[in-house]
């Protein structure tokens, strides 16, 4: 008969490690599991629930159904910023993604300091919303000052000045995902394309794009949720400035703010109007995250059925 192998060292121990984590697994687990629904699963449900009340605190609630849903609905300011955001948003997708893989392609390319300059690009990411907004103020009306206006009297310059500090701030961030994408493309499918003749032209949109599918997911949706997520940056730089007046559905004049986006709307609604419109505020912000949620999830299948399966 033939002897049984003994199991060798490394795997009696990683066997005597192992067992007691399987067991005591509920332990590890439940400081996360606690965590997260203390932070997050009971806060949204418990807004959720709000939003079809009536409240000025959360001990007052009082049930009323869907007018909270109706109001918002109704609300020219809402409707605005949302369309408003939606439009930021496509900019904001369009030229973050076009310069950051642009600026990540040419610091793959063995230029003399390239980890010099992916440091320098990334490093506004680094510096708060609200910080940037006020320093980008009073950059912009410095610089129009000189011709008689400011960021704050024109929505074309306060849409484009948005644009400016999202695509500033948010670049670099975005570099460093396609940079790792990029490093990932097989060498050997661009050392095919080059002896099948192609240009460098040819290979990048037949060779490297395709295989950076990944990482463009990524950074688009990235950039899609942080768009419709402005609010620090839109509160500092414009806080929603200029205004308008327009006649509402009920023939009423309501203010309407022209560079006011969908998050700054929500906290305007919640601690600018009466007390009683909170819950209206609280139907927005629901409304606003499955808005945010059914976008990101087609956009997500939109880009993810274009990837390559290496």
């Amino acid at each position: 008969m033939k002897k049984a192998k003994k199991p060798e060292a490394g795997t009696v121990n990683s066997i005597l490690i192992r067992r007691p984590i399987q067991r005591l697994f509920i332990l590890f687990l439940a400081p996360t599991v606690a965590a997260f629904c203390i932070g997050f699963v009971y806060p949204f449900l418990k807004g959720a629930y709000l939003s079809f009340c009536q409240f000025t605190t959360t001990s007052d609630a009082q049930f009323i159904g869907i007018g909270n849903y109706i109001k918002a609905l109704k609300d020219a300011t809402f409707t605005h910023a949302f369309w408003y955001t939606a439009m930021f948003a496509v900019v904001s997708l369009v030229i973050i993604n076009v310069l950051a893989f642009a600026v990540a392609y040419v610091l793959t390319m063995n230029i003399k300091g390239a980890n010099l300059f992916r440091t320098v690009f990334f490093m506004p990411n680094l510096i708060g919303g609200i910080v940037l907004g006020y320093i980008w103020s009073m950059i912009f009306d410095g610089i129009l000052s000189r011709y008689g206006t400011s960021i704050l009297l024109d929505s074309r310059f306060g849409f484009w000045g948005l644009i400016i500090l999202m695509c500033w701030q948010q670049i670099g961030y975005m570099m460093i995902i396609y940079i790792a994408g990029l490093q990932a493309v097989p060498e050997d499918m661009l050392e095919a394309a080059r002896i099948d003749g192609a240009n460098r032209w040819q290979t990048l949109w037949k060779v490297t794009i395709p295989n950076v599918m990944p990482s463009i997911t990524i950074c688009m949706f990235l950039t899609v949720t942080n768009s419709f997520k402005l609010f620090d940056q839109n509160l500092a730089l414009t806080g929603g400035a200029p205004f308008t007046f327009e006649t509402a559905a009920d023939g009423t004049m309501v203010s309407v703010k022209q560079t006011e986006m969908l998050a700054l709307n929500i906290y305007n609604t919640f601690y600018g109007q009466s007390a009683n419109a909170r819950g209206t505020a609280q139907a927005k912000a629901v409304i606003f995250f499955l808005l945010v949620a059914a976008i990101s999830i087609f956009q997500l299948r939109a880009t993810r059925s274009k990837e390559v399966q290496q």
